[in-house]
């Protein structure tokens, strides 16, 4: 009930991090993976390494180049991984970065959800998994801007799901924890906050990115075909212990 034999499934972000991983997963359950990055020699390398893909160049912030990509195309199954984040309290955010952020984790992922999930809704399948972080139920200083996209996400999952249930797609999203991605390097750079956010978790670590591939897999085939608008969350028990406190029982 894994495989994706058959299928077509679009990764964007594949040219590195979690949607690399996701593409590798996919690939390996048999599916034929577009692997579509802003970054094109990324996702070229990372197509030349599945059995069954192709690379393609997209910025998912030109609304005609996504179109363009998805226009003739049978998809059956969409990953969207990209996001920026800038890190500082929203007192000192400037409206240009507000925008930038914004505009590539919001605005962006809906431009390729919207016209992935037009076809969908026409042949009356596919699965949609777009990526939202912890980071939706749970903030701290300086990730203001950052959470109020990952939550918002969540709600345009949450609202497509609705709407195209009748149709037999689903739209689901997955919230990761810690994990060890380019967009997280800085942190990594600093062991008292790598160290901290790793003590933030059950498993006491941050994750690697294929352990978002098997999730992936999930919602993309039939193992999950009564699971639509929903967030699972993939962060090692942070959201479960999160502020914990171990008291002298």
């Amino acid at each position: 009930m894994f495989r994706l034999d058959g299928k077509v499934a679009l990764v964007v972000g594949a040219a590195s991090g979690i949607g690399q991983a996701a593409a590798r997963a996919l690939g390996r359950a048999g599916a034929r993976v577009i692997c579509a990055d802003v970054n094109e020699n990324g996702a070229r390398e990372t197509a030349a390494a599945l059995p069954d893909a192709e690379p393609a160049a997209l910025d998912i912030l030109e609304e005609a180049a996504v179109r363009s990509l998805v226009r003739g195309r049978v998809i059956d199954v969409l990953v969207c991984t990209p996001a920026v984040n800038v890190r500082k309290p929203l007192l000192d955010y400037t409206g240009e970065e507000f925008d930038k952020v914004l505009r590539l984790n919001l605005k962006g992922t809906f431009h390729v959800m919207k016209a992935v999930a037009q076809g969908m809704k026409e042949r009356g399948s596919g699965s949609i998994i777009l990526f939202s972080s912890i980071r939706s139920v749970t903030v701290e200083p300086g990730q203001g801007v950052y959470a109020a996209t990952k939550a918002g996400t969540v709600q345009m999952a949450r609202a497509l799901a609705a709407e195209l249930g009748p149709s037999g797609v689903r739209v689901n999203c997955i919230a990761p924890g810690v994990v060890e991605t380019p967009l997280t390097a800085p942190i990594k750079s600093k062991k008292e906050w790598y160290d901290a956010y790793a003590r933030r978790n059950a498993l006491g670590r941050w994750a690697r990115p294929d352990e978002m591939g098997g999730p992936v897999v999930f919602l993309a085939s039939e193992a999950s075909s009564y699971v639509t608008g929903a967030v699972l969350f993939v962060d090692g028990g942070w959201t479960a212990i999160d502020g914990r406190f171990t008291p002298p029982l």
